[in-house]
């Protein structure tokens, strides 16, 4: 007889509420063991790989890679019958692994409604988290983000009356609805992402297509990492009013104490760049200046400040950006923070960083390193209030002041603040703060004293 098991998605962390599927470490008709890798999820911006709870035969792979999956629903069928293999109970004819179930004390949030016309409700974790809080059933909100997901900016619209879904038409309409936000009593537009491609005309499609061989368009689904990444910049964009500060710092006594450091530490198998003396220099910022070190709660219309500091470091990974956070980091040395930092970026390279390593940020650093480029006006990392921008490192010769010219090396760096909760002051004199650290770079050495 068949034991047939449903392995459906388990509760994978606090607040979440869907998983995308990100990869599929087998197909059907593969033998696979217990605890073998199965299937990759992405939660917010965390990878978590799955491994199989039975040993058997993979049956049916029941989502697609980039399908989202709701806790509790069917991932795959394993046939758990041959060597190794384990029957499971006979309720109903399959079995559900035990971390499937939530535990009584605190039941699984209901499945939301399915979204007017049958459609799935398209939200991310989080935002499915604040709806249960509120009381919303997701399925009436409408979504202004990629393919209608929904975003913390409709919720909060459809709180106060507005972004109600409306039932669908007979056919498709050609063009996307847009929402408005509302930012204390004024009306701005919501982000939209048309779906709608506009041919070239006839001629010229023709002409094009004589001349090359091939399609001349490809479409590339926006899935895992960029999906994300697309949702959070569109609600930081939508959310903030965004203003940048510039300040030029002469990194010269800091790039001498970095080569003097540099070869001692790489014996230790650390490898010493500028971003852990810049995190300590901004740790000096923020406590001289804690309106910077907080984040902004619009749905209670509240300032968070925040009395720790957890710095987000913005990394390059092969899906995309992502941030792992260095907490704490006012009480960890230089060298710890390198360590740390090399750490969270060669695992987040590889895709095995966790939702806590990736979220929980106070203030955030983004940084290009070489190619930092002149000057960029960093987007901030929502709800945080700001974010530092560290640009690449040049050499150019300045006055002394004995009027004499002097080599010297110099970077810009860039903060961009969310205006609604900081004036440009602040932000001028948090930079200051970070300059003279960074000029000075022995005082960092102090404050650990």
């Amino acid at each position: 007889m068949s034991a047939a098991f449903e392995f459906r998605l388990p509760d994978i962390g606090e607040g979440v509420a869907q998983g995308e599927v990100v990869k599929w470490h087998v197909k059907a008709g593969d033998p696979i063991q217990e605890d073998q890798p199965l299937v990759s999820v992405l939660t917010d911006k965390a990878n978590v790989e799955i491994p199989s709870p039975r040993t058997g035969r993979i049956v049916t792979l029941h989502a697609k890679e980039g399908e989202v999956v709701k806790v509790g629903g069917l991932l795959v069928t394993i046939d758990a019958t041959g060597p190794g293999g384990s029957s499971p109970s006979p309720s109903h004819g399959h079995a559900l692994p035990a971390v499937a179930a939530a535990p009584a004390s605190a039941p699984a949030p209901a499945a939301p409604a399915p979204a007017p016309g049958g459609g799935r409700v398209l939200a991310p974790p989080s935002v499915r988290h604040k709806a249960a809080q509120l009381g919303i059933d997701l399925a009436q909100v409408r979504g202004s983000g990629p393919q209608g997901r929904i975003t913390e900016a409709d919720l909060d619209l459809f709180s106060k009356g507005g972004a109600r879904a409306a039932a669908p038409p007979a056919a498709p309409a050609p063009v996307s609805t847009s929402p408005s936000v509302s930012f204390a009593g004024a009306e701005a537009p919501s982000p939209t992402f048309s779906p709608v491609a506009i041919p070239p005309p006839p001629a010229v499609a023709a002409s094009a297509a004589s001349a090359h061989a091939g399609p001349l368009q490809e479409r590339v689904p926006i899935r895992g990492v960029r999906r994300v990444i697309a949702e959070r910049m569109a609600i930081s964009h939508a959310r903030a009013a965004r203003f940048t500060y510039v300040e030029e710092v002469d990194v010269s006594e800091l790039v001498r104490v970095r080569e003097r450091s540099k070869k001692r530490l790489e014996e230790k198998g650390v490898q010493l760049s500028y971003l852990p003396f810049i995190v300590k220099a901004v740790v000096q910022g923020l406590k001289a200046h804690p309106g910077m070190n907080a984040y902004m709660d619009d749905a209670r219309q509240e300032i968070v400040l925040c009395r720790y500091y957890h710095i987000g470091i913005a990394a390059a990974a092969p899906e995309g950006l992502i941030v792992p956070v260095v907490r704490d980091a006012d009480r960890k040395s230089i060298t710890t923070i390198a360590r740390e930092i090399q750490d969270l970026s060669e695992r987040g390279k590889a895709g095995k960083l966790t939702r806590e390593e990736l979220s929980g940020s106070t203030f955030t650093i983004t940084s290009l390193g070489a190619l930092g480029g002149v000057l960029a006006t960093p987007v901030l990392n929502y709800p945080e209030v700001a974010i530092l921008g560290v640009h690449k490192i040049v050499k150019r010769p300045v006055y002394a002041p004995d009027g004499s010219l002097v080599p010297a090396h110099l970077m810009n760096l860039s903060v961009s603040l969310d205006h609604r909760v900081l004036d440009g002051i602040t932000g001028a004199e948090f930079l200051s703060v970070v300059k003279s650290h960074l000029e000075d770079p022995h005082q960092l050495f102090l404050e650990m004293v």
